[in-house]
């Protein structure tokens, strides 16, 4: 009897598993491919904009020539970050705090723009059903003739 309760649970978990994986699926799917993409903040700024971070990098794999992972440079880069002055990093920090105005203003014309389709498409729908309803009488008349 032990057995038979335990496939039950069983069953119930997994397909819970499952309908999470599936939400998780159409979350994905529902992205908007036209809404703004986030600025990147100073330190992404800073590891691929900077001549100071191409300079870095060289004297890194000339410092360590055998090791081409992409995640030790990386992590050295953020040590690097780590110890920048707060003057290094200022102009890093302008560009992206000028990145996420520019990204902001994006974000209120993308946001009115939605408002704006969602208010159209219940009138839209509106209008549709109530043509459809002058089209349907229309051709019944049409019929009895």
């Amino acid at each position: 009897m032990k057995g038979g309760k335990s496939k039950g649970k069983a069953d119930n978990k997994l397909g819970v598993k499952k309908n999470a994986a599936q939400t998780k699926k159409e979350k994905n799917a529902a992205k908007d491919p036209n809404k703004p993409k986030r600025p990147a903040s100073a330190f992404f700024v800073f590891m691929y904009t900077s001549e100071l971070w191409e300079d870095f990098r060289k004297q890194y794999k000339e410092k360590h020539p055998g090791n081409k992972s992409v995640a030790a440079v990386g992590k050295a880069g953020g040590d690097k970050w780590k110890h920048l002055t707060d003057a290094e990093k200022a102009p890093y920090i302008a560009k992206a705090e000028k990145r996420k105005a520019e990204y902001e203003k994006l974000m209120d014309a993308y946001n009115r723009k939605q408002a704006g389709e969602a208010e159209e498409d219940e009138e839209s729908d509106k209008s549709k059903s109530e043509v459809d309803e002058e089209d349907g009488s229309d051709e019944e008349e049409e019929d009895d003739d």
